[in-house]
């Protein structure tokens, strides 16, 4: 790859709270293609720039033409903190890091959703009845290090994706064991959003929240220590997996409605692919649609997880064609 030409390139990234994941697009085509998707894990790295810098050495590319990047939490005046870890990042220092024309920075989930309506079928396994896609309004959400939501408005063929910090959304509790659970996390964290239960520090004070309504003892776990235990049949764990992806339910049957995406919801982040069997067999569906007198809009909605992983470097590659800027301009 040393040898490749750096006219016609483009560096898309996508940058969350644990993975760095990068490639390199020819966006000379019609249709953007990655080229060597690679994931960093951020702890290894310093600041952002070192690991673009790491990849491009890699790759062994000098100043490609253009950087899209994909960032977890809001953009202001082209710059971020980012909402899961330490690192900032702005348009300038990427420019400068990686010796581009132009860089760009947008939110990961409306890199999803820029995703969301070019992925195959082999990227999606969906959840619940079989039903096809309509043209309506999409739903995009995520639960990873935190949660991700974002909206696809689509309108007379052209597709406008809507950034949202959904995952901020105060939780609402189901029945008497979330209430009880709620009560437990306002009292460590004062406000209870979503992402405190639906994301990977999330599901570890679930796991602990839900010990102690049912008054036993429990060992701290990390997520992906509960969800492999879950997984292979570790009853305590999968208590905590199943009241999840309940939860995730009913959470992406709310959103669904204040999104008015009919037609579809896609759940992304790294969390429901490692646990979509134990996802199809639990409750995820039965509380999508239980909404009451609203239940018929929800029980028509398709419900998608996502299983590939770089649908994020996919939308940052749709945002580096002009059609994918005139969509978030």
């Amino acid at each position: 790859m040393s040898g490749l030409n750096s006219i016609g390139l483009g560096l898309v990234g996508d940058i969350g709270g644990t993975n760095a994941r990068f490639a390199l697009v020819d966006f000379d085509g019609g249709d953007p293609k990655l080229i060597e998707p690679t994931s960093y894990k951020g702890e290894d790295y310093g600041q952002a720039e070192d690991a673009v810098e790491a990849y491009l050495d890699k790759m062994g590319v000098r100043h490609p033409d253009l950087a899209v990047v994909a960032v977890a939490g809001p953009i202001e005046h082209g710059a971020v903190q980012f909402t899961n870890s330490d690192w900032k990042l702005s348009e300038d220092s990427l420019r400068r890091a990686g010796g581009f024309r132009s860089a760009r920075l947008i939110n990961d989930f409306t890199a999803q959703a820029l995703a969301a309506p070019r992925l195959a079928p082999k990227d999606l396994r969906q959840i619940g009845p079989h039903q096809t896609s309509g043209e309506g309004d999409l739903a995009i959400i995520g639960p990873g290090t935190g949660f991700g939501a974002a909206g696809m408005v689509r309108r007379h063929g052209v597709e406008t994706p809507l950034t949202t910090e959904g995952g901020h959304i105060a939780f609402a509790p189901f029945d008497e064991i979330e209430i009880e659970i709620l009560r437990i996390l306002m009292q460590r964290f004062g406000r209870c959003s979503i992402e405190r239960i639906l994301s990977g520090p999330g599901m570890e004070d679930l796991h602990m929240a839900l010990a102690e309504v049912e008054g036993r003892q429990t060992e701290e776990l990390t997520a992906k220590q509960i969800t492999e235990h879950g997984v292979a049949g570790d009853a305590c764990c999968k208590v905590t997996i199943d009241r999840f992806c309940a939860i995730l339910g009913s959470a992406a049957g709310d959103l669904a409605m204040a999104l008015g995406a009919r037609g579809g919801v896609f759940i992304a982040g790294g969390i429901a692919p490692r646990i979509i069997d134990l996802l199809e067999e639990g409750q995820f569906r039965e509380r999508f649609e239980s909404k009451g007198r609203l239940s018929d809009y929800t029980r028509a909605i398709p419900t998608h997880v996502v299983m590939n992983p770089h649908t994020a470097l996919i939308g940052a590659a749709v945002a580096m064609t002009p059609d994918g800027k005139a969509a978030i301009s």
